[in-house]
């Protein structure tokens, strides 16, 4: 059953765990067109404009991408008695290593699959009338419509471009439909290593695309092992359509009225796409693959298997040197069209534009880094991103560098406390304007990075970090700046920095000795004013016969309540 243009457009081939998301911004950074929304610190695919290229995939370091698993879709139609027949693109061989088309058909029996045959088959049909069409020469610039990613970047993003992509289907739909015409009723499941296959399938009529990892997990879960052999077919030279210029490797009747070449990897696929469309180009065959190193790349195939020659290899020893020996189906059988699916984007107006950069921090053009950082490759193009909602402001990473920083520098600046970052070497690394005012330092240039030694004797962060000695509220005088500090020291674990906070302590201390001085005063005074009134105390205590002691002891308690009401 065939899908709706509109219906596919809706489908999620990638999926995201948002749990292992971690707002690195590396998908969006190697998306060739964008299409992903980051909101609440959480990437997205917008499926509209994406063309299951699988980059974000590939890339993610998290794994928060995930291709949609089919396997249960798999499962289904092998449990009805609907017969099912595999369609297996030739990249197999690189990521079954050792196997050859006969295991896999045995394997894939056991599964519940009725037969399994090559893809290259279909390729085979393809390459044929890639052949017609090229000695027809009704075609100025050739593009081949194998892959579907290609395929799909044309239809979205160079709609000028459709009448340039040969009119003819992909080798896994010419596969699967000449299998359905073989077996009436019966079902197709496409393996292989592409994720844009799943798009396509659901397009074309193939009943469910399996990546070769599923697959695998389907023979594990059923203890299947596939055995290590392989077979030899001398006519098997489509088996070469999944490496790089596969395509025009097999193609044996070439026009010289055109050139040929073969242009891989969506980094070289765009700026080719956009050298056609600028017009000049003409007389091209032109063999495109989104994946650099083409299907033996694909996805699949670059996340689990990051070998590339070998992986070559594998499928270029596999390949025979003559054509499958099979009939060609009719040109109108494998005739396809190519259309245009516009995408609506709205554009901010320059006036937006620059209100939106001004808000990232960008107020003159100098501000405008361009660093990529984001993903984009302009800040324009963040900001034009921003307005369509598919970008965050705070997704600029300078603009919150230069925020963070002017923030914590306001803060630290701003704090009567002295701070002063030492790190593990006992080198400065930062200090505030009320350290520099304490410890009578000019210019924070002239002690980042030296020794602190050079502003203070470093003991007490010594006994901090190496004998983790607790520092808090600890006063000392220091002669140098004739100033008293009331000093505590932090330790940051993580980075091994200590923070040294001072507070200026002095006017406390001035006060502190006034006190006590005035205390030691008043004491000595009442020692002076005690003697005198012993004295006189003693003379009339003998005309009045009390005793001088009693007198005495009375007196020193009145002193010692002096002292006492002075501390």
């Amino acid at each position: 059953m065939s899908v709706s243009l509109d219906e596919v457009a809706k489908m999620d081939y990638i999926s995201f765990k948002k749990s292992n998301c971690r707002n690195c911004h590396k998908c969006i950074r190697y998306c060739p067109v964008k299409s992903i929304r980051f909101s609440g610190n959480q990437a997205n695919v917008i499926s509209d404009e994406c063309i299951l290229c699988g980059e974000c995939y590939v890339v993610c370091p998290q794994s928060a991408k995930q291709i949609v698993d089919e396997t249960e879709i798999a499962a289904v139609l092998l449990h009805d008695t609907t017969p099912v027949y595999a369609s297996l693109a030739p990249s197999f061989a690189a990521y079954f290593e050792g196997v050859g088309i006969e295991s896999m058909r045995e394997g894939l029996k056991k599964l519940g699959f009725a037969d399994a045959e090559e893809t290259a088959i279909g390729a085979t049909f393809v390459k044929r009338e890639y052949e017609r069409i090229a000695n027809e020469a009704t075609m100025d610039v050739v593009i081949t419509s194998c892959c579907s990613t290609v395929n799909t970047l044309v239809e979205k993003y160079y709609p000028q471009l459709t009448g340039c992509l040969a009119p003819v289907m992909t080798p896994m739909q010419a596969h699967c439909q000449d299998l359905k015409r073989r077996y009436p009723g019966a079902k197709t499941i496409f393996i292989g290593p592409c994720l844009s296959k799943k798009d396509e399938a659901a397009r074309v009529g193939v009943d469910a695309a399996l990546t070769f990892e599923e697959i695998a997990s389907m023979l594990s879960k059923k203890g299947i092992e596939l055995e290590k052999k392989r077979d030899n077919d001398h006519n098997s030279r489509a088996r070469l359509f999944p490496t790089s210029g596969g395509v025009l490797n097999t193609m044996t009747n070439k026009n010289p009225a055109y050139d040929y070449y073969c242009i891989d990897g969506l980094d070289n696929v765009i700026p080719a796409l956009d050298d056609i469309q600028r017009g000049g180009i003409s007389h091209c065959f032109i063999e495109m693959s989104a994946c650099a190193g083409s299907c033996v790349r694909g996805p699949i195939m670059r996340k689990q298997h990051p070998s590339p020659v070998r992986d070559y290899q594998r499928v270029a020893t596999y390949a025979g040197e003559e054509d499958f020996d099979i009939a060609q189906p009719e040109s109108s059988l494998l005739a396809n069209e190519y259309h245009c699916t516009l995408l609506h984007k709205v554009m901010p107006s320059q006036s937006e534009l620059e209100d939106i950069l001004r808000k990232m921090g960008k107020i003159t053009p100098d501000d405008e880094l361009n660093c990529g950082t984001c993903g984009y490759n302009t800040c324009r193009d963040k900001a034009a991103a921003i307005y369509q909602g598919k970008a965050e402001i705070n997704m600029c990473l300078p603009y919150l560098m230069e925020r963070s920083e002017r923030f914590t520098d306001n803060i630290l600046d701003n704090t009567p406390n002295g701070i002063i970052v030492v790190n593990d070497s006992y080198e400065i690394q930062q200090l505030n304007r009320a350290a520099m005012r304490m410890l009578h330092v000019h210019s924070r240039s002239d002690v980042m990075g030296e020794p602190l030694i050079r502003l203070m004797d470093p003991i007490d962060f010594i006994n901090a970090s190496q004998y983790g000695k607790r520092i808090v509220n600890k006063r000392d005088y220091y002669a140098e700046f004739d100033i008293y500090l009331e000093l505590t020291i932090v330790t940051d674990k993580k980075s091994g920095n200590m923070i040294g906070i001072f507070r200026d302590v002095t006017d406390e201390e001035s006060e502190r000795k006034s006190k006590e001085t005035l205390s030691r005063q008043t004491i000595e005074t009442a020692d002076k004013v005690v003697d005198k009134q012993m004295r006189i105390v003693q003379e009339i205590a003998s005309l009045l016969g009390e005793t001088a002691a009693e007198t005495k002891i009375a007196l020193t308690k009145l002193k010692e309540s002096i002292a006492n009401e002075d501390e």
